[in-house]
């Protein structure tokens, strides 16, 4: 069979720019996957109790209101304040938290449904007859970092 003189150069060089774009995406793994990706930086404040844990959770705005987060924590208290991290896609997020006084993985409320445990929202967002709103809790996080300090309440 006959080659064409047009096609040898290109089916030589088939096998290069494959391998050259394989060894760039191993060398550089970063470049794809870190892009767009954030840390956001949590601290909490006015913690009165140095014990049990926070208890924080991250949402977009579509699990907001449906109690479906996009990450959480649990984090150990043992001073006035806490810090934590946590890694997502840039966007726009809502954090709810409560303080686990007494460890037992829920939140405290009395008979009437108010919660007895310190809680807080991001953007220190107020609560009135439920959850602060969403409006008022949203947040921007944008590549590399971002940071939230809240006032636990």
């Amino acid at each position: 069979m006959k080659r064409l003189s047009l096609l040898g150069p290109i089916l030589s060089g088939a096998g290069i720019l494959p391998a050259a774009l394989l060894a760039a995406a191993l060398f550089f793994p970063q470049t794809a996957s870190a892009e767009g990706k954030a840390t956001l930086t949590v601290t909490v404040t006015n913690i009165a109790e140095h014990k049990g844990a926070l208890m924080i959770a991250v949402y977009d705005k579509a699990g907001y209101d449906a109690d479906k987060q996009v990450a959480a924590g649990m984090v150990p208290v043992t001073a006035d304040t806490v810090t934590t991290t946590f890694e997502l896609p840039a966007g726009q997020y809502g954090i709810k938290m409560f303080h686990d006084v007494d460890s037992d993985g829920k939140m405290g409320t009395n008979p009437f449904g108010m919660p007895i445990e310190p809680f807080a929202f991001s953007n220190n967002a107020p609560a009135q007859f439920g959850p602060a709103k969403w409006d008022a809790a949203a947040f921007q996080v944008a590549a590399p970092a971002a940071t939230q300090t809240i006032k636990l309440n």
